[in-house]
């Protein structure tokens, strides 16, 4: 075996390796509890609780568009660009409420309360609490974009309408994994339900 091919199989080895590493570790991040009221064929309807969010909203209705910098607004804000300089640890999924304006929002770990969270050195950051909600929820793997995001919100509105659900508001997409994470990628498509 030349060096160059050994130096190749080892390359493709360990990044196999970190890949599943990633995954791994994705699982161990903090994600907000929530309860399963009904799985049907296509999506499941959950009951999640009140959660704290750091929001930041876009004015643009695309997901390419938005969501590099949504997600750079709000995670300066958790890497410390707040007015204690304090590192709040990241959670997932990252959720994107897509209407005519995109509003992202990270879920702040359950230790902190509204008061205890630092203020925003940015004005684009808004720290806001959510009531207890319901959402029906379809789930689909690989990388996100504006076409599979559609794709997936027809489905699950059509799936949900076929039985009998009433919806409020605006589709949700969820993802859960970094941009280098390429094994076991989530991502949710979510509109909550009456």
């Amino acid at each position: 075996m030349s060096r160059i091919s050994y130096f190749l199989s080892v390359s493709i080895v360990l990044l196999i390796l970190s890949q599943f590493f990633m995954a791994y570790r994705s699982t161990k991040i903090e994600s907000p509890k929530y309860t399963l009221i009904k799985s049907y064929d296509d999506f499941e309807v959950r009951q999640y609780g009140s959660m704290i969010l750091a929001q930041t909203v876009m004015k643009s209705n695309s997901y390419e568009n938005t969501s590099s910098n949504g997600f750079r607004t709000i995670a300066n804000y958790i890497f410390g660009g707040n007015e204690a300089n304090k590192k709040i640890a990241m959670t997932s999924p990252v959720i994107m409420e897509m209407g005519t304006d995109t509003k992202m929002s990270f879920v702040m770990p359950k230790e902190h309360t509204l008061e205890s969270l630092p203020e925003p050195n940015s004005d684009n950051v808004e720290l806001l609490t959510v009531s207890p909600k319901k959402y029906a929820v379809i789930t689909f793997p690989g990388y996100a974009n504006n076409k599979k995001i559609s794709k997936y919100s027809k489905k699950l509105l059509k799936s949900v309408k076929s039985e009998g659900l009433e919806t409020i508001g605006n589709i949700n997409f969820m993802g859960y994994n970094a941009p280098w994470q390429v094994i076991g990628r989530k991502n949710e498509v979510a509109i909550e339900v009456k």
